[in-house]
């Protein structure tokens, strides 16, 4: 079956938009706000000791410009943060301390340019995964989280955002109305994102679904604020070539029947946030409709003759 997305755009895409995306995503850090208050639960745990609360190894999925990953660092000075990203120039637009003073002072988020569907982590090797609004490019969730799960030690936790399927109704309906060619993402709805993250293993899940709303003059400083954070059309039924002038204006003049009184266009955005723990060893997890237990290696007894 044909992938939902291109990842070699999506990486273009947020590559492109290295140096504008930290001023334009005004919304985006709202949402890692979110999230970023949500490491709390990490403290209120009381059935982990208190040094298990503490995590050592932290992993920023999807980190952008690395916002969180500092904040975590600085909550955690003594935890190694991986800060992963797909886009190589996104990471490069990282503040990196200048000269051996900076340096001693703590450590610093280390970065990782890589894919999140094939994490070059070790099994049970991360405490905390963390994702704000990353995970929405990917079309395979129970992969997605089954690989989260595998990185993940027993206990640890996953906090993650995404976007709902109501995102940028408007928009997808004033395009629909220009040409038949999908120009919005089909995202996963919170039943979804909720039966993968079972699927996957995943105990105690918490998830919510909130509404917010972004406003614009007009399509066109909609249109350029998705470019400068790299948040344009990566299907791969996407259609190639520009979309013309008159395309352009029949979506235009059909976004103006949600002009609000005050003139300006409304988009609507959908942000599903999702808590989760991994499930300790020997938990039954259904794969493929069979229940399989996992166990470290180092759990297996090994008996010597002679």
């Amino acid at each position: 079956m044909k992938p939902v997305f291109d990842p070699r755009q999506v990486r273009r895409a947020f590559s492109r938009s290295a140096g504008s995306y930290d001023a334009a995503a005004r919304l985006q850090h709202e949402v890692e706000g979110w999230l970023l208050e949500s490491l709390d639960y990490l403290d209120l745990d009381e059935r982990r000791p208190a040094e298990a609360r503490t995590p050592r190894t932290v992993l920023d999925l999807g980190c952008g410009p690395g916002r969180a990953a500092r904040a975590m660092q600085a909550r955690w000075p003594k935890a190694q943060v991986l800060a992963l990203d797909l886009a190589l120039p996104m990471l490069r637009t990282h503040p990196q301390p200048q000269g051996l003073l900076a340096r001693l002072r703590g450590r610093t988020p280390l970065r990782v340019c890589a894919d999140a569907r094939a994490l070059p982590l070790a099994e049970h090797s991360v405490d905390l995964v963390f994702s704000s609004l990353c995970v929405q490019w990917i079309e395979d969730l129970p992969a997605l989280f089954a690989g989260l799960r595998r990185v993940l030690r027993p206990g640890g936790l996953l906090l993650v955002s995404t976007f709902g399927p109501d995102t940028l109704h408007e928009l997808r309906a004033a395009f629909a109305e220009a040409d038949a060619a999908p120009h919005v993402s089909p995202f996963a709805s919170i039943a979804q994102f909720g039966d993968a993250l079972v699927a996957a293993g995943f105990r105690d899940p918490v998830l919510d679904r909130d509404t917010l709303r972004t406003h614009y003059p007009d399509l066109a400083a909609l249109m350029r604020e998705l470019r400068a954070i790299g948040a344009t059309n990566a299907l791969t039924s996407r259609r190639r070539s520009l979309t013309g002038r008159a395309r352009f204006t029949a979506a235009e003049t059909a976004y103006a029947g949600w002009r609000e009184p005050d003139g300006r266009l409304p988009a609507t955005w959908e942000i599903i946030t999702a808590l989760a723990w991994a499930p300790e060893h020997g938990v039954p997890i259904r794969e493929a409709g069979q229940e399989v237990a996992r166990f470290p290696a180092a759990a297996i007894p090994v008996r010597r003759r002679g």
